[in-house]
């Protein structure tokens, strides 16, 4: 337990110095040049990250099905959003629709080739499974921490903390129901 706890630390850690290595190079001005790049590169980081996905998701199915079942419910949770906001942003780089849906359908298939990787290569060292699995344990932890906490905290007053408080609750209570039936 204790090389699973430090696996997930020291994921945090490579997160924060991944992300200060974009923030580095990234530029708040409008009128930058790196504006305009930013569409191959939403591409390229999405299909590696659907494929890291895709890595996961079989990782937990080796481990059993129940907890597939929870990291797939996952990643589609959190993909959502993403592939929305990656549209939104070729749409700003100058794709048209068409271009930009088939590009972000492309991308996002990489998650199959992940799956079907992961799952001949962990069923052969099963031992390794446990460390993926912390990695992307530490990967939702280090966006919970970095990114979703504080804007929680922009939002004062009681009803929008009742409401935090509710959500966060039914977070748990989602964890619990698939503890349960696990």
């Amino acid at each position: 337990i204790i090389a699973i706890s430090g696996t997930v630390l020291a994921g945090i850690v490579i997160f924060f110095f991944l992300e200060k290595i974009i923030i580095w190079r990234h530029c708040h001005n409008a009128e930058c040049e790196v504006h305009g790049t930013a569409g191959p590169l939403i591409l390229i980081g999405d299909a590696f990250h659907n494929f890291v996905d895709g890595f996961v998701i079989a990782a937990a199915f080796l481990t059993s099905v129940p907890l597939g079942i929870a990291a797939s419910l996952a990643v589609i949770a959190h993909e959502i959003p993403q592939e929305v906001g990656d549209f939104a942003i070729l749409l700003d780089n100058g794709y048209s629709k068409r271009r930009a849906l088939a590009l972000n359908l492309l991308s996002s298939l990489t998650t199959l080739p992940g799956a079907v990787i992961a799952y001949f290569f962990l069923g052969a060292t099963r031992e390794v499974v446990p460390f993926i699995l912390a990695l992307s344990a530490a990967s939702f932890i280090y966006i919970a921490i970095a990114d979703l906490v504080p804007s929680l905290h922009r939002k004062a007053g009681l009803k929008p903390a009742i409401c935090q408080l509710c959500l966060i609750l039914a977070g748990i209570g989602t964890i619990a129901v698939f503890r349960l039936v696990h």
